[in-house]
């Protein structure tokens, strides 16, 4: 096995149990996995294949992307207006209509993206239609993956693909089986449900034991609020949350995604069964969510529970830079509240790092700097003007940087972007393909819109 060296690191912020920030650092990696971690002098004897010389580096764990649809929306990328509302009726219409080749080429675009902003492992929520083409993708950018298929079983505006029950539930199991595990174990497989509105307790309830039996997780997307409460309330005698529970559709191996307008009883409810969260503060902003009436962050990681960050899609979003997202998170519910001590910069890498690893199911061996976890590395080139002047990394990396100060990404100890370069893909060649392929999709769909509001001359 291979030994890599990061050597007298500027900070190294571990975020282990006692939340080090370790000055003048350094990580020794053998193989895949930390062996040691550091002060510089107390490793100077101790040799590697690779020393990487990080004097004026900020060391973080690898970054969680916990919700991001992944294969389809880099290719129309910023089509929809902002006065649009929602667009996922076309953003599934448009999903559905590409091909395999479009599907990798989108894939290995969003991959690129993800890997040169530190994200080391993803969680795409059943969007990718052909996984077979994008295996050799995900091998070569080294990355992490959690993949599923998306099913449904009820009727649903949305352009996803709707199975009879027992389908569904069968294509569900078959995925994982085949799935699960591939990519040396960088690969899990998840049951994948749309959504309750979209899926019969049946559905759901036989993902959550499918999930079970295999050893793996389930993720859907999640939201309540008055309405949608008053509707449970007479429909199931419960909430939409208390709904999932009382179908058996919660545990610590689910995944809700987005989770706005939840009341009191139902943070309980996901506290006491230990369900984990995925939340995409920049989807919520860019769509006019109301994290003021509906963003309820505080109150979930108050109870202690697994809350991860999410990118959601380049349509959404629009980034997939984990970076901005914390900083979304960690302004917003200042702003909206009127309290400058709701989600310090702290509690914002942590959703990245040790809190998203462990909402994915990878708290035991990924999400903090430590001996005997595996190597995934994010190191922030601070000799740029928004490093400066550098006291406190973690608000620097937080409140000043972006994804485009990241120098290094190294993933089970194998350096995936070195001095900002990557090497598994042509990325004009890519750009240009994709930019051919978007227009092709826009005029085979008729899904298009302006160009912009202000002339093209």
């Amino acid at each position: 096995m291979t030994t890599l060296k990061i050597d007298h690191a500027r900070y190294v912020i571990t975020v282990d149990e006692q939340r080090r920030i370790i000055q003048d650092g350094a990580i020794l990696v053998d193989g895949a996995r930390i062996t040691r971690v550091g002060k510089a002098n107390e490793l100077a004897g101790v040799g590697a294949d690779r020393v990487i010389d990080a004097r004026h580096m900020v060391v973080t764990p690898g970054f969680f992307n916990g919700h991001m649809h992944i294969s389809y929306a880099h290719c129309v990328r910023g089509i929809f207006p902002d006065d649009q509302g929602s667009p996922l009726k076309h953003v599934f219409a448009l999903q559905a209509a590409m091909t395999e080749e479009e599907e990798y080429h989108t894939t290995l675009l969003g991959l690129l993206e993800l890997v040169k902003n530190g994200n080391v492992c993803f969680l795409d929520p059943g969007s990718t239609k052909f996984p077979d083409a994008c295996l050799q993708a995900y091998q070569d950018a080294g990355i992490r993956v959690v993949i599923g298929e998306c099913v449904i079983d009820r009727d649903s505006p949305l352009a996803l693909p709707r199975y009879p029950t027992p389908e569904a539930i069968a294509r569900t199991a078959a995925f994982v089986k085949k799935w699960d595990g591939k990519l040396d174990g960088r690969m899990r497989a998840w049951a994948m449900p749309f959504s309750a509105e979209t899926c019969t307790a049946d559905l759901l309830a036989a993902s959550k034991r499918i999930a079970d039996e295999a050893g793996t997780g389930l993720t859907l997307h999640h939201r309540s609020g008055a309405a949608a409460r008053k509707d449970y309330e007479r429909a199931h005698g419960t909430t939409p949350t208390g709904y999932l529970e009382k179908i058996g559709a919660l545990g610590p191996n689910v995944v809700l995604a987005h989770v706005l307008g939840i009341g009191d009883d139902e943070i309980d409810t996901i506290a006491r069964t230990r369900t984990a969260v995925a939340m995409c503060p920049s989807t919520v902003m860019k769509g006019a969510g109301g994290v003021g009436a509906n963003g309820r962050m505080p109150e979930l990681l108050a109870k202690g529970v697994r809350v991860a960050l999410g990118c959601d899609s380049p349509n959404n979003s629009n980034h997939l830079d984990l970076v901005r997202a914390m900083n979304a998170a960690a302004v917003q519910y200042k702003d909206a509240r009127q309290d400058i001590r709701l989600i310090p910069a702290e509690t914002a890498l942590e959703m990245a790092t040790r809190l998203g690893a462990a909402a994915l199911g990878f708290g035991d061996t990924l999400g903090t700097i430590e001996a005997g976890k595996k190597a995934d590395l994010v190191l922030f080139d601070t000799q740029r003007p928004e490093w400066q002047a550098l006291f406190n990394p973690v608000n620097n990396l937080v409140y000043n940087a972006d994804g485009r100060s990241i120098h290094t990404v190294v993933i089970d100890g194998r350096v995936v972007v070195d001095a900002y370069r990557q090497s598994f893909v042509d990325e004009p060649r890519l750009f240009a393909t994709v930019q051919e392929m978007g227009e092709r999709l826009q005029a085979r769909t008729g899904i298009s819109f302006p160009r912009s509001r202000w002339p093209l001359v």
